[in-house]
């Protein structure tokens, strides 16, 4: 039997391939969240329509199909916020939740001006380490102390 799936696999070739896999294979979403810095090493923190009232987050989104997770971030930020971000360093890949992957960056703000979308910002601003606000979501608090811990 393994035989004849190796000749199958082998007649396929190329894109047929691809196919082949993707069908056979389980999808994931690919989440992408980014510790913003400005100037002041302050964290740039939002407030998502879509989270519970009250809470606080890092900017981040979902990867669109062919696009690096560097770029999905900048999108991200640049459509949400209206800021240009640099995105410096990998920071983290979880896994393990249902069929999503979280890649977590650090950054930094290189231009833009505020200009928050309303359907999915409520209000973004930067905060110093020590000054985090109250509803900060506590896995994103733990990914900004893994920042900061480097």
């Amino acid at each position: 039997m393994n035989r004849l799936l190796v000749g199958v696999w082998r007649l396929l070739r190329g894109p047929l391939q691809w196919y082949a896999l993707w069908f056979a294979h389980h999808k994931f979403i690919i989440g992408v969240s980014g510790v913003i810095l400005d100037d002041q090493q302050r964290i740039l923190l939002l407030r998502h329509t879509f989270w519970k009232s009250g809470s606080w987050g890092l900017p981040g989104g979902y990867a669109e199909h062919s696009e690096k997770l560097e770029e999905t971030l900048c999108r991200e930020l640049r459509e949400e916020t209206g800021y240009q971000v640099q995105v410096e360093k990998l920071l983290r890949i979880v896994s393990g939740y249902k069929l999503r992957l979280e890649v977590s960056f650090v950054g930094n703000l290189i231009g833009g001006n505020l200009q928050l979308d309303p359907k999915e910002i409520i209000d973004a601003r930067f905060f110093a380490i020590d000054e985090l606000p109250e509803g900060l979501l506590p896995s994103h608090r733990d990914i900004i102390a893994l920042a900061f811990s480097e």
